[in-house]
């Protein structure tokens, strides 16, 4: 049954633009060499890693963009590898929102590949001209291989099902009036928001189709997801509008895939130490300190305490530190969660990761009545030493910013397989300038791989 009480749907008020392909289109746009071509970008120039995103003539030939090399290199044998560089897709990106912003304002960012847009009613009805513009104006500026899948909605999931319904390269109106006929074909595992958890939930309930879902109540929809989301997606698939409070920064963390010759103690003990150098670089150009940090382990053998061999996916330690922002605090953390596991695992991990968290805001903290801090008593011996580490931090900081990420360390320099240290973009982030570890990478260098 419907919720009546909430009147008509609203009308094409929102515009999802998602960037086809788009590390692998970035590649060829930048190289025209690779147009045309199966190309796949992995992380790091290695055999063993896999393909993070692969360009659309790979994807014509039946290619998941998560295939591991060895799979890629089977189903394609003329595939073209390359190695993901980070900071060349940020440079194209914040290029992309000047060109997309000269046609219409950009309302929210997404993701790297993915952008709103919010419609007035003279732009909505033009839609299809306004769509057409907005391609036209990125092939002028960029090239045609850099193509976009346009949806436009009521709503911006109704805006961001459109825009995947007909890639690539493909524009789909999608108005109050034709729904919900217009979307009767897609099965449940093509909707954002539909999980593989979500979809046994609602095929729990005799949801199995698009069909069925249309017609379960708000309050059913919240009851299956188990959380208000349920309600914001019943509302977003209907068109009404349901504003997301805003998101409340929670952690800094980085994580990394290990090559097998990186597979050791020592090396990734100095991965580690390059990944938290990196989170608490990016924690301090913000107001908070941190009070926890975990560092995780993917992958290797883990002995218990019993002297058992068993197999371990994954292992982790929760240190938790006094409210802090220098990187000696963390540094020595996360030597302690080092040692820890260094007794407990084989040492072979696939992935590494560390994660700075427990965050709070200084101004809102209560004093600790064994760490007074006034103008009368002196601050303990523990408090003045973090405060002069956060002071060596920060110009350590400034240094590299100044001359550049490589003029100076805290302990001896180190590498990092696949480089982009602390910059990798993931969904929902997209690393700012500074979060590069390396002298920017020219746009037309890329790098293929060498297996």
């Amino acid at each position: 049954m419907h919720d009546h009480s909430r009147g008509k749907a609203n009308g094409v008020e929102r515009l999802y633009l998602d960037f086809d392909s788009f590390f692998a289109t970035a590649e060829q746009h930048f190289n025209p060499a690779l147009r045309g071509l199966p190309v796949g970008v992995v992380p790091l120039d290695s055999p063993n890693t896999g393909c993070i995103a692969i360009s659309k003539e790979a994807k014509a030939l039946g290619l998941k963009s998560n295939a591991s090399i060895k799979d890629a290199r089977a189903a394609v044998p003329d595939m073209i590898f390359v190695v993901a560089r980070h900071d060349v897709y940020v440079r194209l990106h914040d290029r992309i929102l000047e060109v997309i912003n000269s046609c219409l304002p950009v309302s929210h960012v997404r993701s790297i590949d993915e952008l709103v847009c919010t419609l007035l009613p003279s732009e909505a009805a033009q839609g299809v001209q306004l769509a057409k513009r907005i391609k036209q104006e990125l092939s002028r500026n960029f090239s045609d291989v850099l193509t976009c899948s346009i949806g436009m909605a009521p709503t911006e999931l109704l805006a961001k099902i459109g825009a995947e319904m007909n890639k690539p390269d493909g524009f789909s109106l999608i108005t109050a009036a034709e729904l919900p006929a217009k979307l009767n074909h897609l099965p449940l595992q093509k909707l954002p928001g539909i999980s593989t958890g979500i979809q046994q939930r609602l095929e729990n309930c005799g949801i199995k189709d698009f069909e069925a879902l249309w017609r379960i109540a708000p309050k059913q929809a919240r009851a299956i997801w188990g959380n208000v989301e349920g309600e914001r997606f019943w509302n977003g698939l209907h068109g009404y509008h349901s504003e997301r409070p805003a998101t409340k920064k929670r952690m800094f963390g980085h994580s990394r895939m290990l090559p097998p010759d990186w597979r050791n103690k020592e090396q990734v003990a100095s991965c580690a130490r390059q990944l938290c150098f990196s989170a608490a670089r990016r924690l301090r150009r913000t107001e908070f300190v941190a009070t926890k940090l975990t560092l995780g382990f993917r992958g290797g053998g883990y002995r218990s305490a019993s002297g058992s061999r068993k197999d371990d996916l994954r292992w982790h330690q929760e240190l938790c530190v006094a409210p802090s922002r220098d990187d000696r605090t963390f540094q020595k953390a996360l030597a302690e969660g080092l040692m820890t596991a260094t007794r407990q695992r084989t040492f072979k991990p696939r992935s590494v990761s560390v994660m700075l968290h427990g965050l709070l805001d200084p101004k809102e903290m209560t004093c600790d009545l064994f760490d007074l801090e006034t103008s009368n008593v002196n601050p303990p011996k523990s408090t003045s030493e973090r405060r002069r580490w956060e002071q060596v931090s920060n110009v350590l900081d400034r240094l590299r910013s100044e001359f550049g990420p490589e003029a100076i360390s805290l302990g001896p320099k180190a590498t990092v397989p696949g480089g982009y240290l602390g910059a990798k973009i993931a969904f929902g982030r997209i690393p700012e300038r500074a979060d590069f570890n390396s002298a920017p990478v020219p746009d037309e260098a890329t790098h293929f791989c060498s297996f």
